[in-house]
C-alpha cells in the first residue's frame, strides 16, 4: 500500500501560481504510476495530468495544457502539480492519486484506475 498527503494548496489570485505537492509513504514510490485529479463543487472529478513511474511519460487535460507541469522524484517519494496562470475556474480540491504499475512508461487517465489516494487540498482562484 502507499499513504498519499497532498499539500500547497491556498487562496491566490487569477494569473499567478501555485505548486502543488504529493508527499507517499509506505510500499516503494517509484513502482506506482500517478496522477493528479480535481473536483469543483457540483463537478465530477476529473483528472488534471497524470505521470508514469519513470517520470517519462505525461498527459494533460487540455483545460491546463501549456499552464500546469506534472513531476515526481520517486527518491524522495515526492510528486509535484506546478500551476501557473491560474483562472478562476481551476478552483477546485485537488487530489494526489497512485497506481501500481507493471509498466514504467505508462500513465493512467481514468478514475477508476487509482487505487490510492489524498484526501486533498484546497486551492481557490478569486478573479
Amino acid at each position: 500500500q502507499v499513504q498519499l498527503v497532498e499539500s500547497g494548496g491556498g487562496l491566490v489570485q487569477a494569473g499567478a501560481s501555485l505548486t502543488l505537492s504529493c508527499a507517499a509513504s509506505g510500499r516503494t514510490f517509484s513502482s506506482y504510476a500517478m496522477g493528479w485529479f480535481r473536483q469543483a463543487p457540483g463537478k465530477e472529478r476529473e483528472l488534471v495530468a497524470a505521470i508514469s513511474w519513470s517520470g517519462g511519460n505525461t498527459d494533460y487535460a487540455d483545460s491546463v495544457k501549456g499552464r500546469f507541469t506534472i513531476s515526481r522524484d520517486n527518491a524522495k517519494k515526492m510528486g509535484y502539480l506546478q500551476m501557473n496562470t491560474l483562472k478562476p475556474e481551476d478552483t477546485a480540491v485537488y487530489y494526489c492519486a497512485a497506481k501500481w504499475s507493471t509498466s514504467s512508461a505508462r500513465y493512467y487517465t481514468a478514475r477508476y484506475e487509482y487505487n490510492y489516494w489524498g484526501p486533498g487540498t484546497q486551492v481557490t482562484v478569486s478573479s
